[in-house]
């Protein structure tokens, strides 16, 4: 247990020493000194218990809850403050409701609760561990660097970084926290502290697009918020003594208690996750700095609302409720790839694909079957890894640059050539075989097809898909274009700069190779345990993913094998072959410079039309789930 409470408490203690390092010195060795040691326990984490099962650790509930009490009815009247001094009387409004219901829990029912295991460590929580000390460790060393280009490019922004990595090393204390809790109150207290540092980060540039942004986020998970803190004083009334207040307990007391609880804390998770119709707080998020982007996308926030889901997968297992949550998922991850094709800002494409993405595990957690199961962890890990990889990279392409926009990074492979292979391998594990994100949908397809109404997954998958392809690969073409750019811009980047890149990318590749490891001793182990049966793809899928792995680092090898011989020939327009600066004779013998644009096709695919009737039905679904929930009960 002294792993886990150092993972909870050295990011908390480091993050107040850096909010009193004055020295820019200082503060970068103990972000860095920090990152290696939250980095290295995860992985002695993983070394002590990937073997050992599900480990339950008695902690003593008091006076822990009462202090975390204390810490939420402080951190509620900040918000409050907040919202009387930028007059969001909604955020006040919220704020008051879920601090009533605390105060309920409290006075009514805190008294007689008594739980033992506060604490637990599972495969799945040793996933989730890895991901949030290797890859936000990462992210927080990349922001070093970042924070202080972001600053020199913004200098109307206020240099308050002390409190901007402060706040990064809460998130990742609240993130372990809530990952190794096993007292439902006490995920709750991490949950509502990863909201109200989500909140911060956002809002860090303090323009009234970055606070209207912010109180976006902080009102949709205020909504979440509310529906967990109910559903845990449904549990005090159900059994006073507490005992189902610990998730275990609550997982194995059947559908007829648990479902309700589990329905209503899945909608908190389903507004944490940014699904629709709540992904317009994740979108807004994206005026932050792009390290926090990252943080939200792959390490914190959005996983924390998938991992919940998944947590009460098997209660979903089954159940129309969950059907219906597992439609909101599914119809998430069509509409926001769907909308991914009209965007050209790379961060709006990387922002509607984790959308996506997390409507795809969700759509596995509500429906709830071990082999999807399976494929919503495996999803969780591979995308955690190539989308901050992604994020990080465009980051770094935003400050050579100065655009973000995927039309700009026409021929990227010649002016920043690193970076460009880098976003290459991201992007392509997020689409192409035999990258973990295909293997996903893959045994995501496989599950559904076993499922009851099954099908309608099926077809939804196929079509969300293909539009996947679609943005993918257009944006990969622009990286490898030909084109008259050829100076390169990458070669002054400080080593700070590279370290985590590097590292990303190698975690993109290595999750490859090793992904039979995983699935053996981490994940079907975990599913195994809830389910009393394995999740095994059958031995043909594996061999063709393992032949798929074969040609592709055949591949590199044969572009070096006949690099020598290989004919170079100028790009050609219409038969017309172009000059050195990309210039071209058209048919009336006018000549012309050779460009290209990729096709948007926004009339078909635009917000405006698909987000509103996306965001309907999933609305509806939510409002679905919640009755059949309480039918059930």
């Amino acid at each position: 247990m002294e792993t886990l409470l150092f993972l909870i408490l050295f990011p908390a203690l480091v993050a107040g020493a850096i909010l009193v390092a004055k020295q820019k010195q200082l503060r970068f060795a103990l972000v860095t000194v920090a990152a290696i040691i939250i980095g290295a326990a995860s992985v002695w984490l993983l070394a002590s218990y990937g073997l050992a099962g599900t480990v339950y650790f008695p902690f003593p509930s008091e006076p822990t809850s009462q202090i975390m009490v204390a810490i939420e009815i402080g951190l509620a009247a900040y918000i409050a403050y907040l919202g009387f001094r930028f007059r969001n009387y909604l955020a006040i409004t919220l704020i008051a409701v879920q601090t009533v219901l605390i105060a309920a829990f409290e006075l009514l029912y805190a008294e007689n609760v008594h739980t033992a295991n506060n604490f637990f460590i599972d495969q799945f929580s040793i996933i989730m561990a890895l991901i949030i000390g290797i890859i936000g460790s990462l992210i927080a060393v990349y922001a070093l660097r970042y924070m202080e280009e972001y600053h020199t490019a913004h200098p109307e922004v206020r240099n308050r970084q002390r409190t901007f990595f402060f706040i990064i090393f809460v998130f990742l204390a609240a993130m372990f926290g809530l990952v190794f809790s096993n007292n439902l109150q006490w995920i709750f207290f991490f949950w509502e502290i990863t909201t109200i540092s989500s909140f911060l980060l956002i809002g860090y540039a303090e323009t009234d697009e970055a606070t209207r942004n912010a109180f976006l986020a902080l009102v949709m998970n205020l909504l979440g918020g509310i529906a967990f803190a109910a559903a845990l004083i449904y549990l005090a009334a159900t059994d006073p003594a507490g005992r189902i207040l610990e998730l275990d307990q609550l997982l194995a007391s059947g559908e007829a208690i648990a479902l309700l609880p589990a329905v209503l804390i899945g909608f908190a998770g389903i507004t944490k996750a940014a699904l629709m119709p709540f992904s317009t707080w994740l979108l807004g998020a994206m005026v932050a700095p792009t390290p926090v982007s990252a943080l939200l996308h792959s390490s914190t926030m959005v996983k924390a609302g998938v991992y919940i889901l998944v947590r009460f997968a098997p209660v979903y297992a089954g159940t129309l409720a969950g059907m219906s949550i597992g439609l909101v998922g599914a119809v998430t991850f069509l509409v926001a790839s769907a909308i991914a094709v009209s965007q050209s800002n790379a961060k709006s494409v990387l922002a509607y694909s984790t959308v996506a993405n997390l409507g795809l595990i969700a759509a596995c957690a509500g429906v709830g079957t071990p082999m999807l199961e399976w494929a919503a962890i495996l999803l969780i890990i591979f995308h955690a890894i190539s989308k901050s990889l992604l994020f990080l990279s465009v980051g770094t392409v935003e400050h050579r640059i100065h655009s973000r926009d995927i039309e700009d990074m026409e021929g990227l492979i010649v002016r920043m050539p690193k970076v460009a292979v880098m976003m290459f391998i991201g992007i392509a594990g997020m689409f192409l075989a035999p990258f973990g994100m295909l293997i996903s949908k893959w045994a995501a397809i496989e599950g559904f097809v076993q499922a009851p109404y099954g099908l309608v997954f099926v077809a939804i998958l196929a079509y969300g898909g293909a539009v996947t392809v679609f943005f993918w690969a257009k944006w990969m073409g622009k990286l490898v274009a030909v084109t008259r750019y050829r100076t390169r811009v990458e070669d002054s980047f400080r080593k700070e700069r590279w370290a985590p890149l590097y590292t990303l990318t190698g975690l993109v590749v290595a999750t490859v190779l090793l992904f039979p490891v995983i699935s053996s001793y981490l994940i079907e182990p975990y599913v195994t345990a809830i389910y009393g049966t394995t999740a095994r793809l059958s031995q043909a899928n594996i061999a063709i993913m393992m032949l798929m792995l074969a040609l592709l680092l055949i591949l590199p090898v044969s572009f070096l094998l006949f690099r020598r011989s290989a004919k170079r020939l100028p790009p050609y327009m219409s038969g017309r072959t172009t000059t050195a600066d990309m210039q071209f004779v058209g048919s009336m013998g006018i000549a012309k410079e050779m460009t290209t644009r990729n096709y948007y096709l926004t009339e078909y695919f635009g917000e405006k039309r698909l987000l509103l009737p996306g965001s309907v039905i999933c609305a509806g679904l939510i409002l679905v789930s919640w009755l059949l929930a309480g039918v059930a009960a």
